[in-house]
């Protein structure tokens, strides 16, 4: 019966979707740089400083959780772990995060034609 009932579930069709990103997000991801490689988990607290840690480590468990930044450290609870851990951002969601540290609007085509 669970069998039927999975069938005839219509399916679903995945849409493309632009990446939302925050203030501490937009940090984070200029931090680590959209290009470069690894940087340590010290150097991106330097360079978040105008961020809380609290709030930076929840905003990068958040980025880590969704697959936008990749991380080596196995866990993230403390200080301490996250200075040894080593983080970059994923190459996979590379563009479509630059596109959201810098939305343009794309112009709208006409709908007029021009005949010659």
């Amino acid at each position: 019966m669970a069998q039927l009932a999975l069938r005839s579930l219509p399916l679903l069709v995945l849409m493309p979707y632009e990446i939302q990103l925050d203030g501490c997000e937009i940090s984070i991801i200029k931090a680590l740089g959209l290009g470069s490689g690894e940087i340590d988990g010290a150097t991106l607290i330097e360079r978040c400083a105008d961020l809380e840690f609290a709030e930076l480590l929840d905003t990068i468990k958040g980025l880590v959780a969704l697959g936008y930044v990749e991380t080596d450290g196995q866990s993230l609870h403390n200080k301490e772990e996250m200075e040894k851990a080593h983080f970059h951002v994923n190459s996979g969601y590379s563009k479509d995060l630059k596109d959201a540290l810098d939305p343009r609007e794309e112009p709208k085509k006409s709908k007029r034609v021009r005949r010659e």
